[in-house]
């Protein structure tokens, strides 16, 4: 890539930004959104929740600490593109294996950097989340207006079959005490990870598999990941999920897999404004009364409205920042999800208790 090479950032409302190009010189699309977060850009950009979309990182500097081998939540960079102020080709961390530019470069990620982030992000808070495009190829606007019209909207749009495995696997620990049939909608590594720290056999399926499929594995519990997409229009999947909440085993949701749950116990979920995207979103718990900072990724979430004409559903957890439905629960089943990551890594770590309730459930289960 050529130093200082132009780059366009185009909003569907017409808004331009000029800048400079960051990762595979190209042109991508999607909707744009912002993170909040000021640490982890790589487990952010390899999250698959991600997938379909232009992340602005409110942070100013980004690629200052590199790419480090461990620090992936997926096998790629999942972004559609990156949208930065200022952006570092060199860093300093002696365990990086690489610059972000070399990563972003070999995932054929297309970034622009050095624009007024600020202003960009008070503009999409103010009229809300829309389309973008970025190029670094085509810097002829009504060009880049009418390749803008072909990219899809994220409402309505299914985007977990992108991402989910296309084969079950398995991970364990030596000595597993618990069994976990988790569905892959787009999970992070680190869900997976953290289940077996706590002593979980746990068999990743597609997101297509069939109940008969996951009981085959015999499992103490089931898990639903989180990914990206619109949920309402995952009608196999809320089928799916309707069968095993129909049980009695335990069940833990995220994200997806929470909006899902909600799904298919008939509530309904509802496009954001804006998402919620970051490592500092505060949540209270609603069962203990105390507050937990966490990290966010969604653009849906579940309608309380649709939650009053259902009086099997608790409300466990609420976002402080706007009231939304942060966390539910089946009453009188072992079956519980949040609209929130407790695994996030880095961090913060104040919602992994989720984890041992999950594991206490199934426990619970065995001595039955």
């Amino acid at each position: 890539m050529q130093q200082n090479q132009e780059a366009i950032l185009l909003l569907a409302d017409g808004t331009v930004f000029k800048g400079i190009a960051i990762g595979k010189i190209g042109t991508t699309g999607g909707e744009i959104a912002f993170n909040t977060g000021m640490t982890g850009y790589q487990e952010v950009f390899t999250d698959p929740s991600y997938l379909g979309q232009l992340l602005i990182m409110t942070t100013a500097h980004i690629g200052n600490y590199g790419v480090h081998e461990a620090e992936i939540e997926s096998d790629s960079v999942k972004i559609a593109g990156l949208i930065t102020k200022k952006f570092s080709n060199g860093f300093s961390r002696v365990a990086s294996v690489e610059s972000l530019q070399t990563f972003l470069e070999r995932n054929h990620t297309v970034g622009i950097s050095d624009i007024d982030t600020r202003a960009l992000v008070r503009h999409i808070r103010n009229k809300g989340a829309m389309n973008a495009i970025i190029s670094s190829e085509i810097l002829d606007i009504t060009l880049l207006t009418e390749k803008l019209k072909e990219v899809p909207s994220m409402e309505g749009l299914e985007l977990s079959s992108c991402v989910s495995t296309k084969d079950a696997y398995e991970v364990s620990p030596e000595q597993p005490k618990y069994r976990v049939s988790l569905i892959d909608f787009g999970v992070k590594k680190n869900i997976v990870r953290c289940l077996v720290e706590r002593g979980c056999h746990v068999k990743v399926f597609p997101m297509n598999t069939t109940k008969a499929e996951l009981d085959a594995f015999a499992p103490d519990g089931y898990m639903l990941s989180n990914g990206p997409g619109d949920p309402s229009v995952m009608t196999d999947s809320i089928s799916l999920v309707k069968e095993i909440a129909a049980d009695h085993k335990p069940v833990f949701g995220i994200c997806l897999g929470h909006q899902i749950l909600g799904l298919s116990q008939g509530l309904s979920t509802i496009k954001m404004f804006n998402g919620h995207r970051g490592i500092n979103h505060p949540i209270l718990n609603l069962q203990t009364g105390k507050g937990e900072i966490t990290t966010q990724n969604h653009g849906f979430v579940i309608s309380k409205e649709s939650i009053a004409t259902h009086p099997n559903i608790e409300v466990t957890h609420e976002h402080l920042n706007d009231q939304t439905v942060a966390g539910i629960a089946i009453k009188n089943k072992p079956i519980f999800s949040v609209q929130y990551h407790p695994e996030a890594s880095a961090g913060p770590h104040d919602s992994r208790y989720l984890f041992e309730n999950f594991i206490a459930y199934m426990h619970q289960y065995q001595q039955k």
